[in-house]
Order: structure tokens, then C-alpha cells, then sequence
């Protein structure tokens, strides 16, 4: 039997490689365009698609970049990272500051920077999210082995909570000590923001909750992660903050206390969403924010 036109029934091993060179050349598109699933796609506010490096440098023009987050989605906490390095990289002056971290936790912090203790101890000593290892550590590891100044910018837990069932008042019975770890009272809300409104109308259906005071809970977070943002700002450099993306959407929370504390200070928001289809910015998510990073709803989830 010929193969090929060849005498020999089997056909050589030279043969059979220009044989699947010519198959994959062939098809190689084909499988390609099958494959070519976009992971995320950035938009600006208006809507216009924008390349990762296009937000990375007008980023780095700001003096704070308040990055958005949606708290279990792998492809964000990636970008974030890759932010970090990106900025980093073109020689900016960096701080770096988290929603995660709480602010008794900072000595805690300032001394694993020095090198006082190894991670295993920082880690049993630090309040830690049950997804900190997966998605906030290697942001946190590579701030410090660059280092880069770390900022535990949130108010400790319990005095947030306290604020939710006693309302804003409440804080003022506390110690001078434990002042230090929020922003100077008394606290100012604007309880007509479209942010702090929504999340009234989200739990105007519980009647054990005082909805007031659940507003005044999540001001006094936005209120504190802004005091310390402001007090540890980046001289000729940006302060890079991470947050859940509902802490600056819209250009509020985080970013309204800033301006009310500088209102020239150079400010630049990024909202994290997710949409069933990624090759447009639903009209919804229009305007969120400086720069709106959307992911597919069935992307990575890290919990």
C-alpha cells in the first residue's frame, strides 16, 4: 500500500511533522478566535474602552488613586497587584492603604516592616480577612519588599459596630486612645448622598435596624479610611487605596470625605463590575467612577 506516495507503508517521522505543521497553520486561526475570551475589559466614565497602560498612566498623574473592589473576584485582586507594580515600576513615590487592615493593627504593621518578627507571628497578631492569603497578601508582601509605606486606614471593627447600634454619639463616650484610630469628631454625614440614600432604602425592610445609624456606620469607615489617607499622602508621589468599589462609587464616600478635606486634591477612582456581557459598559455603570474594570459574572471567584 502507498502512503502519500511513498513505497514504504508507514510514513516518516519527518513527513508526519510537516503533515501537523500544516494542519495547525490551517486551523490555527480558528482555534484562536475560539479561544480569544477576554478575562476583563477597562472603560473610561464615558463609557470608551481604554487599555490597561492608558488607565495606568493617567493614574499616575493623582495624588490618591482610590481603587474599587468587588471583595471576591480573582481578576480584580490581580489588576490590583499588577496596578501596584506597573506604578511602582515607572519610579512613582508610593504609599499603599487598605479597607482590610484596621487601624490598631498598624504598629503591628510598622514592625513586621522592620523586620521585628517573621510573617507567621504578623499574621497571628494582625485581624485578618478569611481571604487574605489568596487576594491581599501578595499585595501587602510586595508593598513591603519594595519598601513602600503600608497604611491600616479602616476604624477598628467594634467601634463601626457600635456606631450601628448607638448611632454617631456614641463614639464620643470613648477614650482619647481609642480616638486615635478614626477620624477627629464629631463625625459628619450627609445623609443625602445617593450612596449613604441607597443604603438606606437597602435596609429599609429591617425593623430591628436603625437606618440612621446603619448610614452613620458606613460614613464613619468612608470618614476614617479618608483621615488616614490624608495624613499619610505621598509628596510628589500617589497613595494607592483599596476598598470594597460601593466605598468611591459615584465619587463619593472615600472620595467625598477627601475633597471635603482638600478640595484640590488630585483624585482618581476606579469601580470594579460585573456584567453578563463585557464588550460594552452597561449604561448603568456609566460614570461610576474615573475608570470602570468589568468582569465576566462567571469569572474566578476566590470565596
Amino acid at each position: 500500500m502507498c502512503v502519500l506516495g511513498l513505497k514504504s507503508p508507514y510514513v516518516s517521522l519527518k513527513i508526519m511533522r510537516k503533515i501537523l505543521f500544516l494542519v495547525v497553520i490551517i486551523f490555527l486561526p480558528f482555534f484562536t478566535k475560539a479561544q480569544d475570551l477576554p478575562t476583563y475589559k477597562i472603560f473610561d466614565k464615558e463609557g470608551v474602552e481604554v487599555s490597561f497602560g492608558q488607565m495606568s498612566d493617567a493614574l499616575g498623574t493623582s495624588e490618591v488613586v482610590l481603587f474599587g473592589e468587588l471583595h471576591n473576584e480573582s481578576i480584580i485582586h490581580w489588576l490590583q497587584l499588577q496596578l501596584l507594580k506597573d506604578l511602582h515600576t515607572k519610579g512613582k513615590s508610593i504609599a499603599v492603604g487598605m479597607e482590610m487592615f484596621e487601624a490598631d493593627d498598624q504598629l503591628v504593621i510598622d514592625e513586621y516592616w522592620t523586620g521585628n518578627y517573621a510573617m507567621t507571628q504578623f499574621e497571628a497578631e494582625v485581624k485578618l480577612w478569611n481571604n487574605y492569603k489568596v487576594d491581599y497578601k501578595p499585595i501587602l508582601e510586595y508593598a513591603k519588599a519594595s519598601k513602600l509605606p503600608f497604611v491600616a486606614t479602616n476604624i477598628p471593627r467594634r467601634y463601626a459596630n457600635m456606631v450601628s447600634k448607638q448611632g454617631k454619639e456614641s463614639l464620643l463616650t470613648l477614650s482619647e486612645d481609642a480616638k486615635s484610630y478614626m477620624m477627629p469628631l464629631p463625625l459628619v454625614v450627609d445623609k443625602t448622598l445617593p450612596g449613604y440614600a441607597a443604603f438606606g432604602e437597602m435596609m429599609g425592610h429591617n425593623p430591628q435596624m436603625n437606618i440612621d445609624y446603619f448610614i452613620e456606620a458606613q460614613a464613619v469607615k468612608d470618614a476614617t479610611m479618608a483621615h488616614f489617607i490624608m495624613q499619610n499622602l505621598v509628596s510628589s508621589g500617589v497613595f494607592i487605596h483599596y476598598h470594597g468599589t460601593y466605598h468611591s462609587n459615584n465619587f463619593e464616600g472615600i472620595y467625598w470625605y477627601l475633597k471635603q478635606s482638600k478640595s484640590d486634591l488630585k483624585i482618581k477612582t476606579i469601580a470594579s463590575v460585573s456584567q453578563a456581557e463585557i464588550s460594552n459598559l452597561a449604561s448603568e455603570n456609566i460614570g461610576l467612577a474615573d475608570f470602570i474594570i468589568v468582569v465576566p459574572m462567571d469569572s474566578p471567584k476566590s470565596y
